[in-house]
Order: structure tokens, then sequence, then C-alpha cells
């Protein structure tokens, strides 16, 4: 698969799979438990750790830049997505502040994993 095409897909799936976890335990955020509060970070950490790893197995040099380069593209496909969905007029919307608080700044975990596992991995070669 190509390389770009393959980055666009594991940021969408970066995107999708906590988007679904959130769908099936939403009740819990309505209940006002703090639960929902930290299986949403803990899935988007497992979704990253997972498709970082399968994207930098096949890179042979230049993993801190792979890192970077991911993890940047992978955060702004996550903020460009949930933009879409959480600021138009529906019911899910939330001021730009509300959500860069309440979500936003959760996604700065994407390039802090995808960096950190391309250090990791330079520093092994």
């Amino acid at each position: 698969m190509n390389k770009y095409l393959k980055m666009i897909l594991f940021g969408f799936l970066v995107w999708l799979v906590p988007f679904m976890v959130s769908f099936f335990i939403y009740p819990l955020k309505t209940a006002g438990n703090p639960l929902f509060e930290s299986i949403m970070p803990l899935t988007l950490t497992i979704i990253v750790v997972a498709l970082a790893y399968l994207y930098l197995k096949n890179i042979e040099t230049g993993f801190i830049k792979e890192g970077v380069m991911i993890g940047v593209v992978w955060f702004v496909i996550n903020i460009a997505i949930d933009l879409v969905m959480f600021l138009p007029p529906i019911p899910m919307q939330m001021t730009l502040t509300n959500y860069m608080m309440d979500v936003g700044i959760t996604y700065l975990m994407i390039p802090v994993i995808t960096i950190g596992m391309g250090y990791l991995l330079d520093s092994k070669v």
C-alpha cells in the first residue's frame, strides 16, 4: 500500500475507533460518570500505539521524521473530522473553546506517542 494512503487511512482509523467506542459508552458521559473521561484517552492511546507500530514497522530509516509526520497528519485529521461534527448547529454542537478544552487537547497525545516511538526506534538503529 502507498505510504501516504496508509498514513491517511490510519489517521482516519485513529479517529473512527475512539468515535465508535464513545458512541457505545456515551450513557456514561450523560450520567456524569468520570469513567467515560478515562476510557476515551485510553482508547485513543491504544489505537495510536497499535497503528503507529503497524506503520513504523515497515520503515527502515528516518523514524523520528516519520513519527513527526504521522503524528501531525493524524492530529490534523482528527481535529478536522471533529470540527465538521461538533461545530455546526447539530445536537453535538460545541463552541471551539469548549471543544478544545474537552476533546482537542487530548489529541496532542497522538504526536507525543508517534514522535516518542520514532525516537525510540531511531535510537535502536
